[in-house]
């Protein structure tokens, strides 16, 4: 058995046939899926889906594409929820400077993303919540700002493809890492070698869904049933069974998300 560990299955995608994608996930042994929100809205979104199927489990925070569209005191409401739920953990937040050009705006939503990231991470601090990382074209940024916190943070890197270096980076801090679909593509190898390197408890795999579809899917809408064939890659690049592979990844899971055990 799986854990899909970030989908985003409050997106419109999905609503068509919602109860479906649920089943193809439950056929391909996908158990449990973690559902990350991605702005305010989205968090009481994925809240409602948790509470109303029980293999879902919410993530609540807010991207950092989409600071600019949420409140200066956002903060305040994310606590709300914190405070009124049960949430797996905190995000995505992060850094992504990947489509922003030089200029004055963009000094302006660094400034602000890097604003909304500390808070966040705070807030997990506080709440003694773990942190799904969104990092794109912000590397230094990202790690500076996450090495202010310490210990205080326990976070996972979210669809890592980053080299070896910077992946011994993240796991020199206590961190983790997470590995998608990219990881069966052709220029997927240094996820795979990522992969090869790495000790159970260290990485988790993912969908990223909609998005990222794994082969033969590339280029489709991706869900969370494709976990499976992540992980088959994966498993296979390691030298483990798929069960082997499952165990650990599901048992790693269970414990960043402090979500139930397998019946």
């Amino acid at each position: 058995m799986l854990i899909d560990t970030h989908a985003h299955l409050d997106y419109p995608e999905f609503e068509p046939d919602f109860a479906e994608i649920l089943q193809r996930a439950t056929n391909s042994g996908i158990t449990r899926m973690v559902s990350i929100a991605t702005g305010l809205a989205s968090s009481h979104k994925v809240i409602k889906l948790a509470k109303t199927y029980s293999p879902i489990f919410p993530v609540v925070g807010v991207h950092p594409n989409n600071v600019d569209e949420e409140p200066d005191d956002f903060i305040a409401s994310l606590q709300a929820i914190i405070q009124e739920n049960n949430v797996a953990a905190i995000g995505e937040t992060g850094l992504d400077y990947y489509r922003m050009e030089a200029g004055e705006n963009f000094a302006v939503n660094k400034a602000r993303q890097a604003s909304f990231f500390r808070q966040q991470l705070e807030l997990a601090a506080d709440f003694g919540l773990n942190v799904v990382i969104h990092q794109r074209a912000a590397w230094d940024d990202t790690i500076s700002i996450l090495a202010e916190y310490g210990s205080r943070i326990k976070a996972v890197f979210h669809c890592f493809g980053e080299d070896l270096a910077r992946l011994r980076q993240v796991i020199d801090m206590g961190h983790l890492v997470s590995f998608t679909g990219i990881a069966t593509f052709k220029n997927g190898e240094n996820m795979r070698s990522a992969a090869r390197i790495l000790v159970p408890g260290q990485f988790m795999v993912e969908t990223d869904c909609p998005y990222l579809a794994p082969v033969p899917f590339r280029g489709k809408r991706c869900e969370p049933a494709h976990t499976r064939l992540v992980a088959e890659v994966l498993a296979q690049a390691r030298g483990e069974t798929l069960e082997t592979f499952a165990a650990h990844t599901t048992a790693t899971a269970e414990s960043f998300f402090r979500i139930s055990k397998n019946l």
